[in-house]
């Protein structure tokens, strides 16, 4: 890691009102060197391995969650076994490729939702997810 990674990876946790632990600054920079992307628990996990970066699949958890809270990243529940997390927090959908267990997103502007419910009273619509399921097109 070099001393101007640490540093944004640093600036970026205290302005989401995190404190940057060690971990979490290894963490952030693993997460975020590789642009907009989605990842679950076990691949950040195995990235932090492979690094050197010593932390449990626990404190990975745990990290993603805090991350989320903070409003660094996403939750995006694709199927009910795997959670995947967004570095893109801005509005936008996605393609999920069944059993390649790939996301891809999809520009907010290509898709247009109407007609949604009211919320019931005191709630609002924070935002909206649409998961769009492919899969490879069967030979005939």
């Amino acid at each position: 890691m070099t001393k101007a990674t640490d540093i944004s990876s640093q600036e970026r946790l205290r302005n989401s009102g995190l404190r940057p632990t060690r971990q979490r600054i290894a963490l952030a920079d693993l997460i975020f060197a590789k642009g907009d992307r989605h990842l679950t628990v076990e691949e950040l996990h195995e990235e932090a391995v492979e690094a050197g970066v010593p932390v449990s699949l626990a404190t990975v958890y745990n990290t993603l969650h805090q991350f989320t809270e903070a409003g660094m990243i996403r939750v995006l529940a694709v199927e009910s076994a795997k959670t995947y997390f967004d570095t893109n927090v801005s509005d936008h959908h996605h393609f999920f490729i069944e059993g390649q267990n790939e996301v891809l997103d999809i520009p907010v502007s290509n898709i247009r939702i109407g007609n949604l419910p009211e919320p019931p009273e005191g709630m609002e619509i924070s935002h909206v997810d649409v998961v769009v399921r492919l899969r490879r097109k069967t030979q005939r």
